[in-house]
C-alpha cells in the first residue's frame, strides 16, 4: 500500500525565488566540475609528457684501459716536487690522485693519468 501524499505538495511548482537559487547552484556546480575536469586533464597530460620525455640513464664514462701485455708488469715513474712526501693516494679508473705534503709544509693534490702516463692536474690546498 502506498503512503498517502497530498497531491498539492507533490505537484506544487517551486517558488520563483527558490527556482532562481536552484538554477544558480546548478550553474555553479557545472562550472566547478568543468574547471576540475580541465585541471585533471592538465595534470595527467603533464605526467604523460614528463614520462615520454624522460632522459634515459646516462651512459657510463668510458675509462681507457691501461695497455699491459699479458705476463708483463707495468712500470714507470711519476715525478713529484723535490722534498715532497706522499700523504695519500686514490685510484679511479686510469686516474691516480696523489696528496702530497710539500717541502714548505703546504699540501697539494696531483692528478696523474696512468693510460697517458702524464700529470693532468696540480691543485694547491689553501686555507681561506
Amino acid at each position: 500500500m502506498r503512503p498517502a501524499f497530498d497531491e498539492e505538495e507533490e505537484e506544487k511548482p517551486l517558488d520563483p525565488a527558490v527556482e532562481k537559487v536552484r538554477r544558480k547552484l546548478m550553474r555553479f556546480v557545472a562550472i566547478n566540475l568543468g574547471i576540475l575536469f580541465v585541471a585533471l586533464i592538465a595534470v595527467v597530460s603533464a605526467l604523460v609528457y614528463k614520462n615520454l620525455n624522460k632522459a634515459g640513464p646516462k651512459a657510463p664514462e668510458v675509462i681507457a684501459e691501461i695497455p699491459v701485455a699479458p705476463g708483463t708488469v707495468l712500470e714507470g715513474e711519476i715525478a713529484i716536487p723535490a722534498g715532497a712526501r706522499l700523504v695519500s693516494q686514490a685510484l679511479s679508473g686510469s686516474r691516480l690522485s696523489l696528496e702530497l705534503e710539500l717541502a714548505d709544509g703546504s699540501r697539494a693534490i696531483h692528478l696523474y693519468d696512468l693510460a697517458e702516463r702524464r700529470t693532468i692536474g696540480r691543485f694547491a690546498i689553501v686555507a681561506r
